[in-house]
């Protein structure tokens, strides 16, 4: 977890950075290599619902009939955006009634242990052809969906729903090239992507007096990573991923030279039951 760590501290630069006008090109290129996909997505926590073994928190898949789980068909884990609510699901299973023995040993052991997100996308990949393999199903904050709405209807009323993780990107320029900033403390720029609408229209405000017409975009994480690999636009090499601001506070929380903020690490790939 020491990326998160680094975020951390480039986050803090972010505040007062300043914002420079130049164009993005963009030109067909190679994937990016898969270790720099997973580097790019490492910067972001996710949080995982684990017991006391350090097994993530699942159920069988549904593949056969009449509901049943099909032979080899695997399970799904829930990877939660947010720790505040990925917790309150596990204070949720602790309060419900009629519990047997079993299970309240189970709900007792549940603990929220952060990943790096890259950690998920690659064994993800890594096990895409096993049968009997563990998937994740993502929990995007309810605030962050309703946000993504609310801008895409500005364009499109009939949309009644966003099918995964917002991204919010601030765009500027007639040909809505992605806003970078400039840190202070490098000659580097990067673009920023957020996890936050609200993080986004703080770049947005600061764009809006010299381009008028900048504006925030809504993708969904899946897009970026199918960017991410099936391109290597020198642009993409500038991308950095900006976690929520309750994900950044919990990346303040880790020791500077920390790479085990959970128990058990989170810098290890979760186990498979």
């Amino acid at each position: 977890m020491k990326s998160l760590v680094r975020l951390g501290i480039t986050l803090g630069l972010v505040s007062s950075t300043l914002l420079t006008a130049v164009s993005a090109g963009i030109s067909p290129a190679l994937a990016l290599p898969e270790e720099e996909i997973v580097k790019a997505l490492d910067t972001v926590p996710v949080f995982l619902i684990t017991n006391g073994q350090g097994l993530p928190l699942s159920r069988p898949l549904n593949n056969g009939q009449n509901g049943q789980n099909a032979q080899g068909a695997g399970s799904v884990a829930g990877v939660y955006m947010s720790r505040q609510e990925a917790q309150a699901f596990i204070n949720e299973l602790r309060n419900a009634k009629g519990k047997d023995q079993k299970m309240e040993q189970l709900v007792n052991s549940l603990q929220v242990t952060a990943v790096p997100l890259g950690k998920i996308y690659d064994q993800l990949r890594r096990t895409a052809n096993e049968k009997n393999r563990l998937v994740f199903a993502f929990k995007p904050l309810e605030s962050e969906v309703k946000g993504a709405l609310e801008l895409l209807r500005k364009t499109d009323p009939k949309i009644s729903q966003f099918p995964g993780v917002p991204i919010f990107i601030v765009r500027f320029g007639p040909k809505k090239n992605y806003v970078p900033i400039k840190l202070p403390s490098a000659n580097s720029e990067i673009i920023p992507l957020f996890f936050s609408k609200e993080d986004a229209l703080g770049l947005l405000k600061q764009v809006k007096p010299k381009y008028p017409e900048a504006d925030v975009q809504v993708v969904d994480v899946d897009g970026i990573i199918q960017t991410l690999k099936q391109n290597n636009d020198p642009w993409l090499n500038q991308v950095v991923l900006v976690p929520s601001k309750e994900a950044r506070e919990y990346i303040r929380t880790l020791p500077a030279n920390s790479a085990n903020p959970g128990k058990p690490p989170a810098n290890q790939p979760p186990k498979k039951r």
